[in-house]
């Protein structure tokens, strides 16, 4: 089943020449999650194929304008599109508050069902699951209420080893197989021994996004192991003090937390308007996490 991660935007607060603001939209299996909505996000969507129709639920980080501007377009563009499906938003406490206030001042009534979950910043929880994942908060420490958000895959299924498969098996039976348990008859006899006709499944795969913060060390409990974290890198570490005053990172810190997690790929974006080049940004971080790439523009992740 596919689980893919598409970089939209990688400018932080102003955008510079073929850098857009932050957007990311993670595909698994037929389902997709749009993360942050910087200004122009459909556009970016349009550019790369990806239909917003599809999108299901978007989680925003903050109500920092680079990370959720492009929100109200977009839903606009899905009602006047005629869309049906309900629609999840997950972010912080006021972003209703201005979705409100948008519509009606512009008089729109959404011909879609919207959900808006208010999400406690400060804390590391589960907000959302569906058939394909999980989601949890990641406390991030921005100058205004922030947190990330992790994805984890809900466990795959045991695959079946269909030339050691009894014949006769109900479909019931096979599905209970691949869940790993057993075949019983009546009497509570095993039949069939789930280990004996089953496979272990590949493990489930995990994504961590970590928006705007300072660098915080405690994250790595919490994402330790992902196969691939986001991490802000809006400067270099000769900036730190700037990192520090505007509540972002630099990008020694961000390999320095891919490091301490042990995780197995990181990607850094979020970058200052002054870097024409990032390749500095990117040889900072892998002095510190040699698994590093650019959270670019169009770049396509699979896990």
């Amino acid at each position: 089943m596919e689980f893919e991660l598409k970089i939209l935007g990688s400018a932080s607060a102003t955008p510079f020449l073929d850098r857009h603001h932050t957007a990311q939209v993670l595909t698994v299996g037929n389902a997709q999650y749009l993360i942050d909505c910087g200004e122009g996000t459909q556009r970016r969507l349009m550019e790369h194929k990806l239909r917003h129709q599809r999108i299901g639920t978007i989680f925003i980080s903050h109500l920092h304008g680079d990370h959720y501007f492009g929100l109200f377009g977009l839903l606009g563009t899905m009602h006047l599109n005629g869309r049906t499906e309900p629609l999840n938003i997950f972010g912080p406490a006021g972003l209703d508050e201005v979705l409100t206030m948008q519509f009606r001042h512009s008089f729109t009534q959404l011909c879609f069902e919207l959900n808006f979950t208010a999400v406690d910043t400060t804390q590391h929880v589960q907000v959302y699951e569906d058939r394909h994942v999980t989601v949890h908060t990641l406390p991030m420490r921005h100058r205004i209420p922030c947190c990330g958000y992790l994805f984890r895959e809900q466990p795959r299924r045991r695959p079946l080893v269909k030339e050691k498969l009894p014949a006769n098996l109900t479909p019931a039976q096979l599905t209970g197989l691949t869940l790993g348990e057993d075949v019983l008859d009546e009497q509570g006899n095993i039949l069939v021994r789930n280990l004996d006709v089953t496979t272990e499944p590949r493990p489930p795969r995990s994504y961590a996004y970590c928006s705007d913060t300072l660098y915080t060390e405690s994250l790595a409990d919490l994402v330790r192991g992902v196969d691939l974290l986001y991490h802000e890198a809006t400067f270099l570490e000769e900036m730190r003090d700037r990192a520090a005053t505007t509540h972002h990172s630099t990008a020694r810190q961000a390999g320095l937390l891919a490091r301490r997690a042990q995780v197995q790929r990181l990607l850094i974006g979020h970058f200052s308007s002054r870097y024409r080049d990032l390749q500095p940004l990117l040889t900072e971080a892998q002095t510190m996490f040699e698994w590093t790439d650019l959270a670019v523009e169009g770049l396509t992740v699979s896990v």
